[in-house]
């Protein structure tokens, strides 16, 4: 790989920690967070849908906002915008503030997610898009950490919020400085994409096996944005965890999701997307399982394998994207499947708030297990659908 290459895909590197930052502060601070706020301990999925739904529409208008304005200014603003509402999450006294704070939040992720996930789906290798999704584990991670460190020292939620923030606003430095990088291979993709005959969404919508792919992208990320937001609080009011050990676990599960995703990119040349893909899909299944298990440490282990599992799904299933419905339209069909893993993100967390509020927070494993049996059956359905119809990427499109 050119050293220009390398150093602009370690720049996208460092872009997916931005996104993975905020994606996990709030599940692991909100057992605080409600009790301070005085707001009901179900909000927290009305936070969670208005982050979502402004990343759904953002997903969806990616393809014309990319092509006037190009990925690395984008990709600045988009980090920017979320580095801001981060700021203004740690100094806002109401539920309100953050309500409206979550709408720049939610719009500054979809962009960026869309365009830097079709780019590396077009121009590298799979280990690549793996660990790319690494890097944003590694940012989900480090998240619960600060918050959890700030709770445990005494100190409000609010500072683990300004610390993200602050990472953030140096991530739009280092964004800035690096954007000669991006010219040679930006200007390749818009005149690749202005040569490109772009179909209307109704015969995108027509695609074989689309349909499909966008079940098991809702379903995926229902999994993840659940566990994610909603596994401390299980722990606490089910299992009776303190707070700050349980934003710990939640630290365990985006741990498992980023050092999955690590292996993923090795064994990326052993295994094809598929079969990672089953992995995953497998390893979620026993995680959940041993949560079920009345027992502290299978517990631990359910949480550890649930985020294993998730590692490879995601990335896995991106990557395919133009093998399966061509690179012509990969851009369009990106943002699509985004959109709609982002509307899973947008109501499935407060689904299961409302559901757990009139019934109980011990129907958490059986929430997961019921989209997980959905997800099963689109995979086994997209498979057979695009085996004998894939359109193979050229070798020299892909870079390794």
């Amino acid at each position: 790989m050119k050293r220009k290459n390398l150093l602009l895909l370690l720049v996208i590197y460092m872009a997916f920690i931005s996104l993975g930052l905020p994606d996990s502060l709030l599940g692991s601070g909100w057992p605080a967070m409600y009790r301070a706020l005085e707001v009901p301990l179900h909000y927290a999925g009305i936070l969670s849908m208005i982050v979502a739904a402004g990343t759904v529409v953002s997903s969806l208008f990616s393809e014309r906002i990319i092509s006037r304005y190009g990925i690395p200014w984008v990709t600045t603003v988009s980090v920017l915008m979320t580095a801001l509402a981060l700021l203004g999450f740690s100094i806002s006294p109401h539920f309100s503030y953050l309500c409206l704070l979550a709408i720049p939040l939610g719009l500054g992720a979809g962009c960026v997610d869309a365009a830097l996930n079709n780019y590396v789906a077009l121009h590298y290798a799979a280990r690549h898009m793996n660990w790319l999704h690494c890097f944003w584990g590694v940012g989900a991670s480090i998240g619960p950490i600060i918050m959890a460190n700030g709770l445990a020292n005494g100190k409000s939620w609010s500072t683990g919020y300004m610390t993200v923030g602050i990472i953030q606003i140096s991530l739009v430095l280092l964004l800035i400085v690096s954007t000669p990088l991006w010219i040679k291979d930006q200007d390749s993709y818009s005149s690749k994409d202005q040569e490109t005959d772009k179909q209307s969404y109704r015969k995108l919508f027509a695609s074989s096996g689309l349909k499909e792919a966008l079940i098991i992208f809702f379903c995926y990320c229902t999994i993840e944005a659940t566990f994610g937001i909603w596994g401390a609080s299980y722990l606490v009011k089910v299992r009776g965890f303190a707070t700050d050990r349980a934003a710990s676990m939640t630290a365990l599960f985006y741990a498992g999701i980023t050092i999955g995703r690590l292996i993923s990119g090795f064994l990326a040349g052993l295994l094809n997307n598929k079969q990672l893909i089953w992995l995953g899909y497998v390893l979620i299944f026993l995680g959940l399982l041993s949560i079920n298990l009345p027992f502290d440490i299978t517990l631990l282990v359910g949480f550890l394998l649930v985020g294993l599992g998730c590692a490879p799904i995601f990335p896995s299933l991106l990557h395919e994207t133009p093998q399966n419905f061509g690179e012509n339209n990969a851009q369009a069909i990106m943002g699509i499947q985004m959109a709609c893993a982002y509307i899973g993100i947008t109501f499935m967390p407060l689904l299961f708030g409302t559901l757990s509020k009139h019934l109980d927070y011990s129907i958490f494993p059986w929430f997961l297990s019921g989209f997980l049996a959905l997800m099963g059956f689109g995979i086994f359905r997209l498979n057979k659908l695009t085996e004998n119809r894939r359109i193979l990427m050229p070798e020299a499109n892909i870079k390794t």
